[in-house]
């Protein structure tokens, strides 16, 4: 099975403990992955807390935050295996100095630590670090129900914002699965899928990527 928890909204500077951010980040600390959803509809009734529809500022919020978080993680770890490596000689220690650096340098230019590429000698160190932005990562665009075959411009923004994170991005409008989800019969659900020119629901298609999300966990 796919547990999935839904975790509280971030804000910025909760990698210094703002709002709900110790609290967050800890939770986030305990999963195998990470499903972001992002809005990606205009809707005059809701209200956006940051006062417009931006998906890829709201990505960039998180990112930020947590990619604080790792660094300061690779910080508080440094000195202590560079002092290993110096003196002992350890090649464990010596090793994950190299993922560090390679990860430091990725987090310093505003990068998560997925988009590094590495060694399949350096994978192991990298676990060991279990950095928040090495993760593997979904995006999920919560579009209009007009967007919801083909997506639109915050979902192509998405993309190209994410392109060179390995990640899959999913386009589901979550006001159709809530309709869905009050029919009865299998065959009212697919009768209504079918008017909307989709095959499967949202809910199917993000069972499918989580268990995809999860198999690629186990090789990282």
């Amino acid at each position: 099975t796919v547990e999935i928890v839904d975790i509280a909204g971030l804000v910025k500077g909760a990698s210094k403990g703002e709002g709900l951010g110790n609290k967050f980040l800890g939770d986030i600390r305990t999963t195998d992955a990470i499903i972001h959803v992002l809005c990606c509809f205009d809707d005059d009734n809701i209200t956006h807390v940051d006062g417009a529809v931006d998906p890829v500022r709201d990505k960039q919020t998180i990112d930020i935050e947590l990619q604080f978080k790792d660094l300061e993680t690779i910080e508080n770890r440094y000195d202590k295996e560079a002092k290993k490596a110096k003196a002992g000689g350890d090649a464990k220690a010596k090793k994950l100095l190299e993922v560090m650096d390679l990860y430091k340098e990725a987090l310093l230019a505003g990068r998560s630590a997925r988009t590094v590429q590495l060694e399949e000698s350096q994978m192991e160190a990298a676990r060991d670090l279990m950095l928040l932005t090495a993760k593997p990562i979904l995006y999920v665009c919560n579009v209009d129900e007009a967007s919801v075959v083909s997506g639109n411009d915050y979902v192509e923004r998405v993309r190209e914002a994410v392109k060179d994170e390995k990640a899959e991005v999913l386009v589901i409008g979550a006001a159709i699965e809530a309709d869905i989800a009050e029919l009865e019969t299998y065959e009212e659900k697919q009768m209504f899928l079918e008017d909307l020119g989709l095959k499967e629901s949202g809910v199917s298609r993000l069972i499918k990527a989580a268990y995809k999300l999860l198999n690629l966990q186990t090789f990282l």
